[in-house]
């Protein structure tokens, strides 16, 4: 693959995940966020045609072909999402201590979901939008629920509805889901996000219908899935902290230590994580962050995530360029920072199988020697998320002979991911990773690289070897 700009190289490890919407559709907008620092583009299928996200697709993978470099692509499915339908008499202001309708159809606030009118009872809590405003149930029945204004606010169509008190019964998948998701699939999405993720069985089912073509994230947001938090980051193959209904869900000030707690147990497990929602909020309408988001990113940077993710910042936002210029810059000035590495390493996971150990392995003496980059041969990705998991501050590029998994380590920590051929013998090996390095400027001959593969070549989980290869020789 011909690197065509230093895009390729951006000077951090942390990944910038960025939401594709009105505000960003066109290809030129597009262009424009992936130079800025986008590495990764969500299209949410919560909003917007399947013609939009066709569109957006097709520019991201024009992209890719200028740039020489992979680009990834996320599918986040709407999931169960309890929302309101369309307010009749449009945008309304509603004050406490006001008794409002729900209604299942046509009425003053449609709530088009008849499970929430089968599963909630007197005193629960409805909140909406994020629960700027909250409700409180009085009386309901089939068709109708009666409820008083706690804290007021300006109602908006479709916006979300959460329920901390009610346990409604839902399905993982949805039908508009498995119709979204069989189209993100015939597209070529590198990855699907699935939404409301509440047991491990939710993440079989829909592993059973993606079969392979796609890896799988799971959004944490709900309280059931903190209860089987361990189950669920083993089933996926990443994570995201999608803090706003988490943050509804449960107290926010319990949401900074369950954050901490899942980005380190993604590390343990080699599991990507992204951390998601109001990260850079104001931005949506002023051209810079608040002192406090610039802390969140940062925070979030510090304990190890390997991505950071704008929503309506980029997606709706007056400024989507400069959210993505201002989240690369705090990357950068956090990454540089002398308390960065120490953080990190606080943190390291242990190396309890083989594979694991190599990874570790390779960490250590690529920092031993001074090394300007690991170079890991993958037909999965999987070695270079474990060598990710210990976040090496050394370069670390992988080489596949497929271009879905370069696109999936465009989410990854620290991860250059290149297509080359696949390895044939003991004896390209050394050729390919120094071209690889020489190609990505990392290294010149006055250096030795550390060289991470398996044998037998192209078959998953063999890796089983380190080797030192010093650059300028072309032979091991």
């Amino acid at each position: 693959m011909n690197i065509q700009t230093p895009s390729a190289l951006r000077p951090r490890r942390a990944k910038i995940l960025a939401t594709v919407g009105p505000a960003s559709r066109s290809p030129e907008m597009l262009r424009r966020l992936f130079l800025a620092g986008a590495d990764t583009f969500r299209l949410n299928f919560s909003h917007g045609s399947h013609d939009d996200h066709r569109q957006a697709f097709d520019a991201i993978r024009a992209l890719e072909a200028e740039f020489g470099q992979p680009i990834g692509i996320l599918q986040d499915l709407q999931g169960p999402k309890i929302r309101l339908g369309q307010l009749p008499g449009g945008p309304r202001e509603v004050l406490v201590g006001e008794t409002l309708t729900l209604t299942l159809g046509a009425g003053e606030i449609p709530l088009p979901h008849p499970e929430i009118f089968a599963a909630v009872r007197p005193g629960d809590q409805l909140l909406i939008d994020d629960g700027r405003i909250r409700l409180e149930t009085v009386d309901h029945d089939a068709e109708t629920i009666t409820a008083r204004v706690v804290a007021g606010g300006r109602f908006l169509d479709r916006k979300g509805v959460n329920l901390p008190d009610t346990v409604v019964d839902l399905p993982a998948l949805t039908e508009k889901d498995r119709a979204d998701l069989q189209f993100g699939l015939s597209l070529g999405v590198d990855w699907v996000a699935l939404s409301f993720v509440q047991r491990p069985e939710d993440l079989v089912e829909a592993k059973a219908l993606i079969q392979g073509r796609a890896a799988l994230v799971a959004k944490i947001e709900k309280p059931s899935a903190l209860e089987s938090l361990q189950q669920i980051v083993f089933e996926a193959d990443a994570v995201m902290i999608a803090r706003g209904d988490l943050g509804v869900e449960i107290p926010p000030e319990d949401v900074p230590g369950r954050q901490k707690e899942i980005i380190r147990l993604c590390r343990q497990l080699d599991r990507p994580v992204i951390v998601a929602t109001q990260m850079l909020e104001s931005m949506i309408t002023t051209p810079t962050p608040t002192r406090a988001e610039a802390s969140d990113v940062a925070t979030a940077v510090y304990d190890g995530a390997d991505a950071v993710m704008l929503s309506a910042e980029t997606a709706s936002g007056q400024f989507p360029t400069e959210a993505v210029e201002m989240m690369d810059r705090i990357i950068r000035r956090t990454e540089a920072h002398p308390f960065y590495a120490a953080s990190l390493q606080a943190t390291a996971p242990k190396a309890d199988t083989a594979n694991r150990a190599i990874a570790e392995a390779a960490v250590d003496l690529a920092g031993a020697l001074e090394a300007p980059a690991i170079v890991a041969f993958s037909s999965t990705g999987a070695s270079g998320r474990r060598i990710a998991s210990h976040r090496s501050p050394r370069p670390t590029v992988l080489l596949t002979a497929d271009p879905a998994v370069a696109r999936r380590m465009a989410l990854v920590w620290g991860i250059r991911s290149l297509v080359d051929d696949e390895v044939s013998d003991h004896d390209t090996v050394p050729i390919m990773a120094e071209e690889a390095v020489l190609r990505l400027g990392l290294g010149d001959d006055r250096h030795s690289i550390v060289v991470v593969c398996g044998f037998p070549f192209g078959v998953p989980g063999t890796t089983n070897s380190i080797r030192v290869t010093p650059l300028g020789q072309g032979k091991p």
